[in-house]
């Protein structure tokens, strides 16, 4: 790569020298929306960190006091993830089987037992609870039916009244009585009793800290508030979990949860776990440790490993995911364990997969023999999944793919066309890409606007599902897809596995892939060109130069923040244009965060300004502008507005029409000129321009780079200030570790 000579007319040679004043930090995790006072860093909401809650929950959706189609989307699938719970709770079967244990731990997990029989623990005499038996591959036992959207939405709005008496409450205690919907939604039936009885329950409301709920407290209870209190610390036990979630993790490991709580300044970290146990407001957990020695093996005379206690860790978590994580493993263990449906004869598969070449033709017969697999690859190897699913139809199976979101499923679409029809250039259909491909996004997948539909018996209607961009797979999302598949049929789970995770809990992708219980077929076919061999270097943790005669990769140097933003617009609205021929409505913009004076906010400004300028009559936005609508937590849909009237903001995103009703407009749309990395997975476009300013360097990490970098098709250009940090990224700072289960539940379900 070469420093930018004639795609910015002024462009300076030479080192930067940093400086630059942005956000590089505040990267938000759910992809949407603000959050007063602070941002969530990507991967960095700690347990014991400043991060706040993620925005756009379920709680902003009822500030309004109606639900947006979107909200009554992921209200119905939450409805039917807890039939899914209820299920799951009638096996009356532990969550995790134990081993001996002595101290908290067994004080910890007597607690849960406590709790299950409806008895509160005594706090100072506990008894080593019996090792419970680890269950086996449950039955294949048929998915309920999807709930109506809007039934479900008319049914968890709260009541005016309901608001109203909370807005009392919290005005008594000098909090922000807008809050008043948003607590109703989050506390349900009797919230202002609740609230007044116990003011940290403040903290169910995302954004909320802990030094607020403690001076609403202050203000309700007066003297008899105090941090010792054990209902702060079983409330701020919750939050500390909470924004572990947010960080990723499906549960934490104790002595990081006891860690925090102390920094909290809860005095007994202990009992505020007890509590929060106690209260079936957290879950315990405790999964054996691999052994990793060479011990010899026992005789009969010597007493066997049942004879010593078996090292083992103790989690906390929210049930929520601890449920998510079960059914999950559960849905992979049926795939994994029963022989898939036999559509088409063995013949018919190999004479398939003898016909294709290299890693596509492994990719069939994997497929053909096995319930589960795993397709590891970049861009170029989508031409894999494409071909398999071309094949698949013509063994006459019901083949669908899902991508996780709308331009990967468009750009999916027509190779998959092209795939059907032998040609090698793109497609001049004009039909939308649901009529023209079976081809949907995950959530329109799950929710029913998109894909095969429902059988009779409420599975979804298909026999091979192939899931593209699967690293963006969280717990409950995964545990939705295997809950929904009929027995017989067979799910192909295909991404790139250096891109980010998900933002929203769980690395299922990668557990998977460390777990090693289905086949793995990795393509072999490289992303071509000087943009693949950049982001191949990325993905080992090398960043090479490379010739880019046609300048594919262009760098330019910046000395400040200011400079950041002028060059950005400048690549943008001129540079990339004129000299590599990509308008600038298809040119991406990528920065590590929202805030700061690089951040997609300053970088909207002044984008909006040289290409759409206007007054923003609606809400700061003007038809034309560029947006990004994230209508619930972790989807970010790139899109136009059209116009605005009475019913909302008018949105196109990738051929669907969205109406944004005006009082969601603040929470769920940003302009678009310019994303975050996770705002930008599972899309792609012809060029795009990565900021890197001088203050970024604590954001940036090896997937990080390799997302933002891997993002163009054509042209990427990087607006550098963070001089020598770049490299050392990509060579030393890997994706942070999460927290999951996943792999210790699987054990003991897959079958030899």
């Amino acid at each position: 790569m070469s420093t930018e000579p004639e795609t910015t007319e002024d462009a300076e040679p030479g080192t930067p020298t940093g400086g630059a004043q942005t956000g590089a930090a505040e990267e938000d995790a759910a992809g949407s929306g603000e959050v007063p006072e602070a941002e969530v860093t990507e991967g960095e909401a700690t347990p014991s960190g400043e991060a706040p809650a993620a925005e756009g929950t379920e709680g902003d959706a009822a500030a309004s006091g109606e639900l947006s189609a979107a909200e009554a989307e992921l209200r119905a699938q939450r409805a039917e993830r807890e039939r899914i719970e209820q299920r799951k709770a009638e096996k009356k079967t532990p969550i995790e089987a134990g081993t001996k244990l002595s101290g908290k731990a067994a004080d910890l997990l007597a607690a849960v037992r406590a709790v299950e029989s409806g008895e509160k623990p005594v706090a100072t005499v506990f008894e080593d609870p019996e090792p419970a038996p680890r269950r086996s591959a449950p039955e294949p036992v048929r998915r309920p039916q999807p709930v109506a959207a809007e039934s479900v939405a008319a049914s968890t709005a709260p009541a005016p009244s309901a608001v109203q008496a909370v807005r009392q409450v919290l005005g008594a205690g000098g909090a922000p009585e807008a809050l008043a919907p948003q607590v109703a939604a989050a506390l349900g039936e009797g919230a202002d009793e609740l609230l007044r009885a116990d003011p940290w329950q403040l903290l169910r409301v995302a954004a909320v800290r802990p030094e607020q709920a403690d001076g609403f407290a202050r203000a309700l209870l007066g003297a008899e508030c105090g941090p010792d209190d054990e209902r702060r610390g079983r409330a701020v036990t919750v939050w500390l979990l909470e924004q572990a979630a947010l960080a990723g993790h499906t549960a934490l490991e104790m002595p990081a949860l006891l860690a925090a709580l102390a920094q909290r300044g809860v005095p007994d970290p202990d009992s505020a776990v007890q509590d929060a146990i106690a209260e079936g407001d957290a879950l315990v957990f405790q999964d054996a440790l691999e052994d990793t020695g060479a011990a010899p093996a026992r005789t009969e005379e010597e007493g066997t490993e049942e004879d010593e206690e078996r090292p083992v860790r103790v989690l906390v978590g929210l049930e929520r995911y601890a449920l998510a994580e079960e059914s999950l493993a559960d849905g992979l263990a049926r795939l994994v364990n029963s022989a898939p449906k036999q559509d088409g004869s063995a013949e018919d598969w190999e004479r398939a997969a003898a016909a294709a070449q290299g890693s596509t033709g492994e990719l069939l017969r994997a497929v053909a023999a096995h319930g589960l697999v795993l397709h590891t690859g970049g861009e170029a190897s989508l031409t894999e999944p494409a071909a398999l699913l071309t094949a698949a139809h013509t063994l006459g199976l019901r083949a669908w793919a899902a991508t996780h979101g709308p331009i990967g499923r468009t750009r999916f679409a027509a190779l998959l066309h092209r795939s059907e029809t032998g040609s090698g250039t793109p497609s001049t259909d004009t039909r939308s890409p649901g009529d023209r491909s079976p081809v949907a996004t995950v959530a329109g997948l799950l929710s029913g606007a998109e894909g095969p539909g429902r059988d009779a018996d409420g599975a979804l209607d298909l026999d091979l599902l192939v899931v593209l961009d699967a690293p963006q797979l969280d717990v409950e999302t995964a545990a939705l897809l295997t809950e929904s598949l009929p027995d017989g049929a067979r799910l192909v789970l295909a991404g790139d596995p250096g891109v980010l995770w998900s933002v929203s809990p769980g690395r299922v992708f990668a557990d998977l892939l460390a777990a090693r219980i289905c086949p793995q077929v990795a393509s072999r076919q490289p992303d071509p060109g000087p943009l693949g061999e950049l982001v191949s270097g990325i993905g080992i943790g090398e960043l090479n130069q490379v010739e880019a005669p046609g300048k594919e990769v262009v760098i330019v140097p910046v000395r400040d923040a200011g400079e950041a933003v002028h060059r950005t617009v400048q690549l943008v609205v001129d540079s990339v244009p004129r000299a590599i021929g990509v308008p600038a409505e298809e040119t991406q913009v990528i920065t590590p965060g929202h805030g700061g004076a690089v951040g997609t906010r300053a970088l909207n400004a002044a984008l909006k300004e040289r290409l759409n300028p206007g007054p923003g009559r609606f809400g700061g936005f003007d038809p034309g502008d560029r947006i990004v609508h994230s209508p619930v937590p972790g989807r970010a849909l790139p899109g136009r507005v059209v116009k605005a009237d009475a019913e909302g903001l008018h949105l196109s995103c990738e051929g669907e029409d969205v109406v944004v009703p005006k009082e969601r407009v603040e929470q769920s749309v940003r302009h678009g000129w310019a994303l975050t990395a996770h705002q930008a997975v599972g899309s792609r476009w012809p060029a795009v321009v990565v900021v890197l300013p001088g203050d970024a360097a604590q954001a940036l990490s090896r997937p990080w780079v390799y997302t933002a970098f891997g993002r163009a098709d054509r042209h990427l250009s990087v607006v550098h200030g963070v001089e020598k940090a770049l490299a050392r990224a990509v060579a030393e700072v890997p994706a942070k570790p999460r927290t999951t289960r996943l792999p210790v539940l699987l054990a003991p379900q897959i079958s030899g």
